[in-house]
């Protein structure tokens, strides 16, 4: 099998074509229909005591899956096959198949997916593989793979193509099996202890549930602008004050903010509110979850994040252990010394003094927080809680009963990035009627993260909503840290890009042109 002398991905893609005609007249289509398969590769690893040389008794095993090599040694051909369960050897002998269908599988392409049945048997080698009896073509790949030494090496290339990035990369595979592992668990969790899972409106008449700028669209019908939804809070809580003590939701949240390692305009959030809990409840609930989450995901309550290729070890992240805990309030008496932090002017002073500039005229609440991210965002490595937020930052969250200028809420925070919000749930429909008013006035003086005025919800609340407790986590982010994910981008499976220009195909053409693949195929041709 020689490589393609001049012609590059063009005439690959013109080979490729070829074949694909020529298994045609031979009598295998390129996309045929019905096939069955009745295991897994898996299965076909399993059991044990497979023989040297396969005997005419033997079980025989039926996979498909797409062929990552392919090796020719005259009258026998050795292939890799993998399927969801992984990686098998398959071995083609021209003795052992009709003569016709080794003479089509001298045409497959790597890429190509086909169905082989026969029985196991291990090489001399040790290798445990499926002597094929039987082959068919599942599907005719039509444009080669990048290569099997470089891999889809092009980052951007990876997310905009996550087909082929899935392919030809097993630990990303992996990474996106975790995810669903973890959704899992979760949902487990909160099962187990009574939640009941529903559904909330994506769509929103209102911006409600959190301070973020929403995407807009308008429904004809009704000739009416609606939201997508930036939070289901609100909606969830309404399902409080109807009796369903212990709900949950998984789900995707849209906000209209930049692109970044930890920022995507669709992501998914965990909320869940449990009935005559305070935040305290969660602080012992969080941190179980959490812990067990690590053990489901990786096997151990010890995560190793960072350390790949960027010059500094990975960072072992605790989970055995109790969290750490820091009151807003302290921490910045702990960084600012003498510094008063009710003045707005020392604040003010001392930010810019750190090269970062606040708004003198925000709430002092909003100041000693925004001083407080830029003072110890970076710093919170170890699983940390953040409590006792200024009630100003805090629209939603139950006042704490010895000092009001404080809400009973945490966040939680890893690795320098926040992971979980929760609070003590407010229930007094005149103090959040107070409160969206202040909202509404941040709003009409320019300010865009914003909720709306939300009369229906404080008619709820006047129904009578339980003391309670919520929280939300970010999926997303949570799962960066138990994958080991530098990027958002990487546990999302199609991350929102910014438009390019090109086909697909001329998007990948540097990525598989002159690629090892491409000498294997027009050596059939």
């Amino acid at each position: 099998m020689e490589p393609v002398a001049g012609g590059g991905l063009d005439e690959i893609l013109r080979v490729r074509r070829e074949k694909a005609r020529k298994l045609d007249e031979m009598g295998w289509k390129s996309f045929p229909n019905g096939l069955v398969v009745t295991h897994t590769t898996e299965e076909v690893r399993s059991p044990e005591g497979a023989p040297a040389e396969p005997g005419p008794n033997d079980p025989t095993f039926c996979v498909g899956g797409r062929l990552m090599a392919i090796r020719s040694m005259g009258k026998a051909m050795f292939c890799d096959l993998w399927d969801r369960a992984g990686r098998l050897q398959i071995q083609i002998r021209k003795d052992l198949v009709d003569a016709s269908v080794f003479e089509r599988a001298k045409l497959l392409d790597l890429g190509d997916i086909v169905v082989a049945e026969g029985p196991r048997f291990v090489t001399r080698r040790g290798e445990l593989t499926l002597q094929v009896r039987s082959l068919k073509l599942a599907s005719k790949s039509l444009h080669p793979l990048p290569d099997k030494h470089a891999g889809l090496s092009d980052v951007e290339l990876r997310y905009r193509q996550r087909y082929v990035d899935l392919v030809v990369n097993q630990e990303v595979r992996e990474t996106f099996m975790r995810r669903t592992r973890l959704i899992k668990f979760l949902r487990r969790f909160l099962d187990e202890r009574g939640f009941l899972e529903v559904e909330t409106p994506m769509l929103h008449s209102l911006v409600s549930g959190a301070a973020a700028k929403p995407f807009v669209t308008h429904h004809n019908a009704l000739d009416m602008d609606l939201y997508c939804r930036i939070a289901p809070e609100l909606h969830l809580k309404r399902l409080l004050v109807g009796g369903l003590e212990r709900v949950y939701e998984i789900g995707r949240n849209f906000r209209n903010e930049g692109l970044s390692a930890q920022h995507n305009p669709e992501f998914t959030m965990l909320e869940f509110y449990q009935a005559f809990a305070t935040y305290e409840d969660l602080v012992k609930l969080t941190e179980t979850m959490i812990r067990e989450a690590a053990i489901e995901v990786t096997g151990s309550p010890v995560v190793a994040y960072g350390g790949s290729g960027e010059g500094s070890p990975a960072i072992e992240l605790r989970f055995d252990r109790p969290f750490a805990r820091i009151p807003v309030r302290d921490g910045l008496r702990e960084k600012l010394g003498g510094c008063d932090i009710f003045d707005a002017d020392a604040l003010v002073a001392a930010a810019k003094s750190r090269s970062l500039a606040l708004n003198p005229s925000d709430p002092i609440g909003k100041l000693q927080m925004d001083l407080f991210e830029h003072l110890f965002e970076a710093e919170l490595i170890q699983p940390t809680f953040v409590t006792d937020f200024p009630i100003e930052v805090s629209p939603l969250a139950r006042r704490n009963d010895l000092d009001p200028s404080i809400a009973d809420r945490f966040e939680l925070y890893m690795v320098g990035r926040e992971i979980a919000n929760a609070f003590s749930e407010l229930n007094d429909p005149e103090d959040q009627r107070r409160r969206f008013v202040a909202q509404a006035e941040a709003k009409r003086q320019g300010a865009e993260e914003t909720m709306d005025y939300d009369e229906d919800y404080c008619h709820a609340l006047e129904i009578g909503m339980p003391p309670a407790a919520g929280e939300g986590i970010g999926i997303d982010r949570l799962c960066m840290i138990l994958t080991n994910a530098p990027s958002i981008r990487d546990v999302i499976l199609f991350p929102q890009m910014r438009k390019t220009s090109g086909s697909p195909a001329a998007q990948a053409a540097g990525e598989t042109s002159g690629s090892a693949q491409g000498g294997a195929e027009a050596g059939a041709s």
